[in-house]
């Protein structure tokens, strides 16, 4: 019959429905896997997973972890009070009240009240003529014989000028007392009254130590900790409104990034999945393509979400936000198939997929060529975003081609707003000098850009990041008041056996007290501060005998006296072993990373590093040192961003390539059509950036990349369906939604995710703009 549609248009056929029953199987075992998702909470919100292993340093890289994770659980709380008797007092209110509720995961650590010094002393007792400071050792090298009999007759008739942990005759020059206090002086804490105490800021501080029962990273995105901490000093404040409560910790910062996530997630998901189904009901003016729009999105960000997490083990929060944005992507499939619908009400569903399918195809091709170069890049954050998003299109594209002929019932209605959107496309003007124009454009932006002074690159870590300013604020004011070093910059030391670690490190603390004489660092930490090596053991208790032999002797020309050194055999030289066994060790016991492979590896920490000038000159300080490398970790993450932004500003040139070979198989000389309007977007795009003064970093190329993937989409449609109304009606209303979840993500409070939200907030409106100019003239002649 003439004017029917063809019989294949009537029968569907067992394939599709077959095709249909399998994805609705697979779409079942998803939701079982969802459900076990949730239930053992698979999130990650460590920041640090997200970048890539420093495969030139495996070994920084390993001690870094362990270093994360000797830290991660643990919470500094000070509680200061104009009196101590206050302070104190108000610590055991606090300490009750986060016994119970929500604070009931902080369980305070009892190994700091339960360190006595008079343990300690009985502990370090056998070596104490074999423990000297550098200061000390300085002073028996190079002071005359007779200046040490005169300080020790000046300790021995003014006893009261300084407290001694000893009598004057088994130590006259007072060694053993000043090597304590030199101990004591890395931290600014004292034990009194059975708890840590600091003075500072004009108030007296407890301290308290905390760690978190369970990871740190698993949190529920509400401020669980948060609130548990103020409703604790709340109940201080109670009693004692001058009271002050600062707060560190990884914990906190982790919270805090879950609540924010959490927050963005409901924000850009939710926000962006109205925006779609408002416009989806706008253009059909029914709740059956809202409907199926909205089962489609739901099925393809579950199916993603479960295979991320079956290849990953865990999917971390960024990835979440970043997928929740996929919404404005995939919805473009579903919207084109209802845009046709409506301009062919005749055709059955089945035959009208049928004729779609080619440019649907082609179009999530092309838009899976630009994720999947998102996981070119060595970032695991990245890749799970590439899975995620490949997953998730392919998912909702399965989910329009399976079940919507079948589960597309009845009649479009008619729609007013859909038709002027359609008709806005034949006022659109054409480009008729489409070619040699784009050209001329494309040498305009790079003149400009030369003209700008170039890209601003802009490689700082930071951009990673988007830490509560309150609490960076606490976590650097706690490290003030204790003195407490920073992991940021470290050196990481390595031998074969423990001794050979600790002379490495007496070799570079030799450098490292140069560069505290100049200034440029307040002090360090090292294990063996508190367990020197052998050698140094041995040399050390070899000069204190020989001073002590000095002192005595002329001491006793001096008084008459026969002052002697007790003849006591020398001790087995004190371990590292035999040291992490005290209770002394803790405060120091995360600086010994142990043995691997083979290896012993300890850390040497920096405090009061406040100058970033005086990096290069601590960097020097192991150079040519065996065994010792230092560890910047923000410049060491910022060189690898500024690798990756290379690598993957190359990709996307290349993905350019491969996009326009594969647009050129289906469209052959007209490729060029649906493909230029995306290289003229990116680069009015790079050129605003540009002039108004943004930095560049590695997440525009990454937008770029997703601008290409998305921008290709709407010249495929107007190529494969030039002058069609409702095709246009499909990219404007895909182009849309797709603009508002991208907007929406660059309200994130995280910098990397701004600046992908705001170039693709700039770029998908100039891709749709320019799109219908390039479509093929009315002279057949022209290209």
């Amino acid at each position: 019959m003439t004017g029917s549609p063809p019989l294949r248009d009537a029968a569907p056929g067992r394939l599709w429905r077959a095709a249909a029953l399998a994805w609705l199987l697979v779409v079942l075992a998803v939701g079982l896997h969802q459900w076990q998702f949730w239930k053992h909470d698979g999130i990650d919100t460590d920041v640090m997973a997200l970048l890539p292993v420093n495969e030139q340093a495996p070994d920084v890289a390993l001690a870094t972890e362990q270093l994360v994770g000797q830290m991660s659980r643990q919470v500094v709380v000070l509680l200061g009070a104009g009196e101590w008797a206050d302070a104190r007092a108000a610590a055991q209110v606090l300490r009750q009240s986060l016994g119970s509720g929500a604070g009931a995961r902080l369980r305070e650590d009892p190994i700091a009240q339960k360190t006595s010094i008079d343990a300690a002393l009985g502990f370090y007792q056998p070596w104490r003529e074999r423990l000297l400071t550098p200061q000390q050792r300085a002073l028996l090298t190079g002071t005359p014989d007779a200046a040490l009999v005169q300080k020790a007759l000046q300790d021995l008739y003014q006893p009261a000028v300084q407290a001694r942990l000893s009598d004057w005759v088994s130590d006259p020059l007072g060694l053993w007392t000043q090597w304590w206090t030199t101990r004591g002086a890395q931290s600014q804490a004292r034990p009194r009254d059975g708890q840590l105490w600091v003075a500072a800021d004009g108030l007296q501080w407890a301290v308290l130590q905390f760690t978190l029962e369970g990871s740190a990273f698993r949190l529920s995105g509400e401020p669980v900790l948060g609130q548990a901490l103020q409703g604790a000093l709340a109940q201080v404040q109670a009693q004692w409104p001058g009271a002050r409560m600062v707060v560190a910790g990884v914990p906190l910062h982790a919270e805090a990034a879950a609540v924010q996530a959490n927050s963005e997630i409901n924000t850009i998901g939710w926000g962006s999945l109205a925006g779609v189904l408002l416009l989806a009901w706008l253009a059909f003016r029914s709740l059956r393509p809202v409907a199926l729009v909205g089962v489609s999105l739901l099925v393809g960000c579950a199916v993603a979400l479960s295979v991320t997490a079956l290849l990953f083990g865990q999917v971390h929060l960024l990835t979440l936000v970043f997928g929740a944005s996929l919404v404005g992507v995939a919805e473009d499939y579903g919207i084109h198939y209802f845009a046709s619908r409506q301009g062919a009400p005749g055709r059955s569903p089945h035959g009208l997929m049928r004729g779609l399918m080619p440019a649907l195809w082609l179009a999530l091709g092309t838009s899976a060529i630009a994720y999947l170069a998102l996981g070119a890049a060595a970032f695991p954050g990245l890749r799970q975003m590439a899975v995620f998003s490949v997953v998730g299109l392919t998912a909702a594209m399965l989910t329009v081609v399976c079940w919507f002929p079948w589960l597309d019932r009845g009649t479009m209605p008619h729609s007013r707003v859909a038709e002027r959107i359609g008709q806005t496309l034949m006022a659109w003007p054409r480009w008729r000098q489409a070619l040699p124009g784009s050209v001329a454009v494309c040498v305009a932006m790079a003149l400009l850009l030369w003209l700008l002074g170039g890209l601003r690159a802009q490689d700082d870590v930071r951009q990673l990041q988007s830490g509560s300013a309150a609490l960076v604020a606490q976590q650097r004011q706690v490290g003030e008041i204790l003195g407490l070093p920073s992991p940021a910059q470290f050196y990481l030391v390595q031998g074969s056996t423990p001794e050979q670690v600790l002379q490495r490190e007496e070799e570079l603390k030799d450098r490292l007290d140069a560069l505290v004489a100049r200034q440029l660092l307040v002090g360090y930490s090292a294990v063996s501060d508190w367990v020197p090596s052998a050698r140094r053991q041995d040399s050390d208790g070899a000069l204190v005998a020989r001073a002590q032999e000095a002192v005595y002797k002329g001491v006793n020309d001096a008084l008459g006296e026969s002052f002697a050194r007790a003849a006591t055999p020398a001790p087995a030289p004190l371990t590292v072993q035999a040291w992490l066994a005290q209770p002394i060790s803790t405060a120091a016991r995360p600086l010994w990373l142990g043995e691997r492979e083979g290896r012993y590896r300890s850390l040497v920490m920096l405090r009061g590093v406040t100058n970033l000038d005086s990096l290069p000159a601590l960097a020097g300080a192991a150079q040519g040192l065996e065994g010792v490398a230092w560890v910047d970790k923000p410049a060491e993450i910022s060189g690898l961003l500024q690798r990756y932004r290379i690598s993957m500003t190359e990709l996307l040139l290349l993905g350019h390539v491969l996009v326009l070979a594969a647009l050129w198989l289906r469209f052959g000389r007209k490729a060029w059509r649906a493909w230029m309007p995306t290289v003229l977007a990116s680069l009015v795009v790079v050129g605003v950036l540009t002039a108004f003064g943004a930095p560049w970093q590695l997440f525009n190329v990454l937008a770029l990349m997703l601008l290409l993937g998305v921008g290709i989409d709407y010249g495929i449609f107007l190529q494969e369906h030039e002058d069609d109304p409702h095709a246009w009606l499909a990219v404007v209303i895909g182009a849309g939604s797709t603009w508002l979840s991208f907007g929406l993500l660059g309200l994130s409070a995280t910098p990397a995710l701004k600046a992908f939200g705001l170039t693709l907030m700039l770029g998908l409106p100039l891709v749709l703009v320019l799109a219908p100019l390039f479509r093929s003239p009315t002279d057949p002649k022209e290209p």
